[in-house]
């Protein structure tokens, strides 16, 4: 179980984030503005924030990013021009990719388990947008972290692409037990990963909830109302 209670302000915005999160994949709904890619740089450490930050019964708050059992997918692979598959998956490990045998092995099954075996040496020009972001989470999966942060990581690709990508990431929480926070601007990419919603808006949680509520949503609820804002 993943908890927190952050507040965090720059200049005139404030934010103040409470919530208890589950293992599975949780999204992250609201406004442009809102205040959600915040509460993804509070929890990766790459802004600081006051307050608690649980999981597993320790306090990861006051941890630099790279301390925390935490892996980040953003809107870019960041892959490495230079290096080919094999390595840009290594390097998530060890900067220097000096790895030990057992490294190398954990490379190796992230590499196969993204179906990318027989593209390892390939380098990121060679590689198609979906081939490309399969190395990004690769390198995930080679890291062995429990949470998984994703800041839209696949609004650049086209429909059927970004659906591929959406249904691996639910297949690879649920056979890694991560929990896998997202952030998103479309309800379909929630309702297609299942598990749960969060609806953020001005810094601030306004509702939690099952991902079929935006689906079968109460015409009262916040849920409601976003989407309501979006439709016009």
């Amino acid at each position: 179980m993943l908890s927190f209670d952050l507040s965090y302000q720059w200049l005139d915005f404030k934010a103040r984030y409470h919530a208890e999160i589950e293992p599975g994949v949780t999204c992250i709904l609201g406004p442009s503005g809102g205040g959600k890619s915040t509460l993804l740089s509070l929890l990766g450490g790459y802004i600081r924030g006051e307050g608690e930050l649980l999981f597993s019964g320790g306090d990861f708050n006051a941890l630099l990013p790279y301390e925390r059992p935490i892996s980040t997918l953003f809107q870019s692979d960041n892959l490495f021009p230079q290096l080919n598959v094999w390595h840009n998956v290594a390097i998530g490990i060890a900067p220097s990719r000096n790895l030990s045998e057992q490294q190398r092995i954990r490379v190796e099954q992230a590499v196969e388990q993204v179906q990318l075996t027989e593209h390892q040496t390939k380098f990121p020009s060679q590689l198609s947008g979906g081939q490309a972001q399969r190395v990004a989470v690769a390198r995930v999966l080679a890291r062995k972290q429990p949470i998984l942060l994703l800041d839209e990581p696949f609004s650049a690709l086209d429909p059927r692409l970004r659906d591929e990508m959406l249904q691996l990431i639910a297949e690879l929480t649920l056979a890694n037990h991560w929990t896998t926070i997202m952030v998103t601007h479309s309800p379909q990419d929630a309702l297609m990963l299942g598990g749960k919603v969060l609806l953020i808006e001005s810094g601030e949680i306004l509702a939690q909830n099952d991902a079929k509520v935006l689906r079968d949503t109460p015409s009262n609820s916040p849920f409601s109302r976003y989407l309501g804002h979006r439709a016009k």
